[in-house]
């Protein structure tokens, strides 16, 4: 089904969401629990925010795939084939008739922080982090509309630093920049999940409208209304909509924050003055925490969806794809089906090469499964030789908040842990019928049977 806001979605979640009514605080004590839930694969709404009377925080949106799926209106094991499906479709936005995002409307706002519960979530951040709101920017030159999730460091009164390290926002500032003017910014924070899974979808520069991915996601097309103070269109039925402009020439340190990679990052950044706040009388502010299975989905879904397909396009037997969770990506398992030992050099080659983030990668046989990180530990022990079935490439360009690629340079390495690679041997397995029968006790029992 479609939703049409966030708040349709935390409404049909029933057991999948935790609501908590313990008073805790937006510095710390909000990701700390969102972090220590996630493994539970539910979402989190905090009913009681300390010092925030009537205001609430929802997390951990998309920490498992069912919760991904349920946002698409599919179900696990067809979640990343609807989702290929639905990208490559188009659905326009539609101008909306009524716009809750702008009930309450705060001009040139003196102290965001005022209005808005900003969430600390590690020790040593610099400050309060927007980590989940989609900007949106047209660009000066084209008039293209582009979206993207950017970290935001609230700065103080009306000021944020914003980390542009993908385009095409970066580009659109550029494009700005080169005529001295401000880019104008609208961003929108708590919209439904399809849109935030949409907002992270690569596209190339020049893509299809994001906004048309979001409409065919959700299947039915986002309601967009005028910003108050820019001339962007924001989503409607946001819960919260941020207006202003990036400062030509601008820059600022920016950090340190703990990033996706788990480890702090600091960067010069450009700086975003707010014109406006605009929110629902009764807003849902949403939080993404770093580093934690909300990550994990969208990267797995907006990176390893795509490089699957083009994988699977390249290289005969290619069969699925898995971004290892905790690794922003960085690391990858990848399960082929009578794939040559040539053949997986050359794959490997090439998912090294395609994807920037990509660093380490492990091949495997399709009788492995590459979301368990036990079975794909046993191929590596039992079927791979460092010496022989090891690709190293030298050279390489580092990810910017890659911690260990100093000065911008980098390496990648690839595993073939096929069974072609070295002696072929079966992998121990129970009948069939027995296993499925196993499953159908074990999930009696679970229910509390006998």
């Amino acid at each position: 089904m479609a939703y049409a806001d966030l708040r349709a979605f935390l409404d049909d979640l029933g057991s999948d969401l935790i609501r908590v009514r313990e008073p805790l605080d937006p510095q710390f004590e909000i990701a700390a629990l969102l972090a220590e839930v996630q493994a539970s694969g539910r979402a989190v709404l905090f009913e009681n925010v300390r010092g925030r009377p009537g205001m609430r925080i929802a997390g951990n949106l998309l920490s498992s795939r069912r919760l991904a799926a349920r946002a698409i209106g599919t179900t696990e094991d067809r979640l990343i084939d609807t989702y290929v499906e639905r990208t490559g479709q188009r659905l326009p936005p539609v101008q909306a008739r009524e716009t809750p995002v702008q009930e309450v409307v705060h001009r040139q706002p003196a102290d965001v922080q005022a209005l808005l519960p900003l969430l600390t979530h590690h020790e040593k951040d610099a400050a309060p982090f927007l980590t989940c709101g989609v900007v949106l920017a047209r660009d000066p030159a084209t008039g293209q509309r582009g979206m993207g999730i950017h970290r935001m460091m609230f700065k103080g009164g009306n000021r944020f630093g914003v980390l542009f390290s993908n385009p095409p926002l970066s580009q659109f500032l550029a494009n700005a920049e080169r005529e001295g003017r401000p880019l104008e910014v609208a961003i929108a924070l708590g919209v439904d999940p399809a849109l935030l899974i949409a907002s992270v979808v690569k596209t190339g520069p020049l893509g299809p409208d994001k906004m048309d991915i979001a409409g065919a996601l959700r299947g039915a097309p986002v309601e967009l209304a005028r910003a108050v103070t820019v001339d962007v269109e924001v989503p409607a039925r946001a819960e919260v909509v941020l207006e202003g402009h990036v400062l030509p020439g601008v820059r600022e340190p920016e950090g340190p924050f703990g990033e996706n990679t788990g480890a702090y990052f600091t960067n010069v950044s450009p700086v975003i003055e707010a014109s406006a706040v605009t929110h629902r009388r009764d807003f849902i502010f949403p939080a993404l925490v770093p580093w934690t299975a909300d990550v994990d989905t969208l990267l797995s879904l907006a990176g390893g969806a795509e490089l699957l397909g083009q994988l699977k396009g390249l290289v005969r037997g290619v069969v699925d794809l898995e971004l290892v969770p905790g690794t922003c990506s960085f690391a990858a398992v990848i399960a082929v089906k009578d794939c040559p030992g040539h053949e997986v050099r050359r794959l490997i080659h090439l998912a090294l090469t395609l994807d920037r983030r990509l660093k380490v990668l492990t091949v495997v046989d399709d009788d492995v499964d590459i979301r368990n990180p036990r079975e794909v530990a046993w191929a590596l022990a039992t079927r791979f030789q460092p010496d022989r079935d090891t690709v190293i490439l030298g050279g390489m360009e580092g990810y910017i908040i890659d911690p260990s690629a100093a000065g911008g340079a980098g390496s990648k390495m690839g595993y073939d842990a096929t069974r072609g690679a070295g002696a072929a041997f079966d992998k121990i397995a129970m009948p069939p019928a027995a296993v499925a029968r196993a499953r159908a006790v074990a999930a009696t029992i679970s229910r509390g049977g006998s």
